[in-house]
């Protein structure tokens, strides 16, 4: 905390350089094209196996949940498991990773780099002080021309230069376009509605822009922006032009009067996502860290499947109907640091309010969608017992049927986060490392740890490789990959 209350004093002190935002560099589009682009549809014809849906929610949290999600990817390269198809590496499997703030770094560079992220990560950007980096920048008189007077130059331009520079180099999304990886989805915060922004073409359809011409660095700054201490990252929004057509299934929800639940707030996002559509109205969008809207990645994937859930529930295909079991590795890195502020009569200063009434409900919101998904595969569990039971096997009547109408996909909800570590002393640890881009190189190394012990621990996943019918053939070891 006291850390995080030092960086931030630090970082406060550039507010006097002015609230400029980034410039906006995605160009227009003249049409769009549904069966192009970096978007779902598109990349699913590289996922391995059509029967299993793999996900990985990187959280946000600057370092720590870079260090963490990164530790997560160690464990599944190492993991290698036999089942009915032979053996398979564990990270080969994975079909979708979603990043957030820290976790978004990690997300796309693994998207961009592959295995090769191996080599030098932890040098390039977990065991470098980033933070010290860039106040270095915002310190050098070189940018204090364009900092001061240009209105397109912000904070977060010298991050994203900063992170294209140490991790990037100058990779946009069209080289995750052509890779054969999993799909990233890295996501921010529209300042102006509060609502998600998430970095693909689908998303970059309705602003009529190209998403393939965006610097992965960009959607990194985007995402890690937070908000006052860095400046908001800036879109051109051309929405209108372009003759955007929606989906038949886009249409089916936003045409509804009353759509079906439980997809309702999934619809409002789609709402919100169509309110670009008039770029002379809103020729900007202005994004902040992506932590205040959703700080575990899990929106995206919770509204996949109440859509899921929804159109099943009509009769109609989706895209995940191929599916069997649909996997969900939540990677939370979430620090709860004890205070000692009801021990003293003294109120906790103004920075420490601060970090606690900013912290506090998106740490909620982030149990709450945990909570959200473990109940949706609870209740697909329940209805399809009850669907197949001998006593509603004979039931012709229609309005039981279709109450009973539920995807086939299993759902395993993997929880990897501090408070599932038995050991309470490596739990109080983690739990004490702040928020921030510059961590030891120890907390590094005991962070990516941690993440493969208690994946190996967790019930769930046992559960997974046994409905599977697998079995780990080499431990995971220790330490790093």
């Amino acid at each position: 905390m006291n850390r995080s209350r030092a960086s931030i004093c630090a970082l406060a002190v550039f507010l006097l350089l002015g609230a400029c935002a980034t410039r906006p560099i995605n160009p227009p589009i003249t049409t769009t094209d549904p069966t192009t682009g970096y978007r779902y549809g598109v990349r699913q014809a590289h996922f391995k196996d059509k029967e299993n849906l793999v996900i990985l929610a990187f959280s946000g949290g600057g370092t720590r949940a870079a260090a963490f999600s990164y530790g997560v990817l160690e464990f599944l390269r190492r993991t290698e498991i036999a089942g009915p198809r032979g053996k398979a590496r564990l990270l080969d499997e994975v079909d979708v990773i979603t990043g957030v703030s820290g976790g978004s770094f990690t997300a796309l560079a693994y998207g961009l780099y592959g295995d090769k992220l191996f080599d030098d990560y932890q040098q390039r950007f977990l065991k470098r002080n980033v933070e010290g980096e860039l106040i270095s920048r915002l310190l050098n008189p070189a940018y204090a021309g364009a900092l001061w007077f240009s209105p397109s130059w912000g904070r977060s331009e010298l991050a994203s230069q900063l992170y294209d520079e140490i991790l990037f180099n100058g990779a946009t999304f069209a080289d995750l376009d052509r890779g054969n990886g999993p799909f990233i989805l890295a996501s921010a915060t529209d300042i102006s509605t509060g609502a998600r922004f998430v970095f693909n073409q689908n998303t970059f359809d309705v602003l009529c822009s190209d998403l393939d011409a965006v610097p992965l660095s960009r959607a990194a700054a985007a995402s890690s922006a937070v908000p006052v201490v860095l400046s908001s990252v800036t879109m051109n929004n051309y929405g209108g032009t372009c003759g955007t057509n929606l989906p038949q299934w886009v249409k089916f929800f936003i045409d509804a009067a009353n759509p079906p639940r439980p997809a309702e707030r999934a619809v409002r996002e789609l709402r919100e996502l169509q309110s670009y559509g008039d770029g002379s109205r809103r020729p900007y969008v202005h994004l902040v860290d992506g932590g205040v809207s959703d700080n575990v990645g899990m929106r995206s994937v919770l509204d996949a499947l109440q859509f899921l859930e929804s159109l099943h529930d009509v009769g109609a295909p989706t895209p995940l109907d191929s599916a069997r079991r649909i996997v969900v590795f939540v990677v939370n890195s979430l620090s709860s640091p004890p205070t000692h502020w009801d021990e003293s009569e003294k109120p906790p200063g103004t920075v420490d309010i601060l970090l606690k009434a900013t912290g506090v409900p998106i740490d909620h919101y982030s149990y709450e969608a945990v909570e959200l998904l473990k109940d949706t595969a609870a209740r697909w569990q329940k209805l399809r017992r009850l669907r197949d039971s001998a006593a509603f096997a004979s039931n012709k009547d229609a309005a039981v049927a279709r109450e009973l109408r539920v995807p086939d996909a299993e759902i395993y909800a993997i929880d990897v986060s501090f408070p599932a570590l038995a050991d309470k002393t490596e739990l109080d640890y983690l739990n004490r490392q702040p928020t921030s881009f510059a961590l030891p190189a120890e907390a590094v190394d005991r962070l990516r740890a941690a993440a493969g012990t208690i994946i190996a621990a967790s019930p769930e996943f046992q559960r997974l490789l046994k409905d599977l019918g697998a079995r780990i053939v080499e431990p995971p070891k220790n330490g790093g990959s």
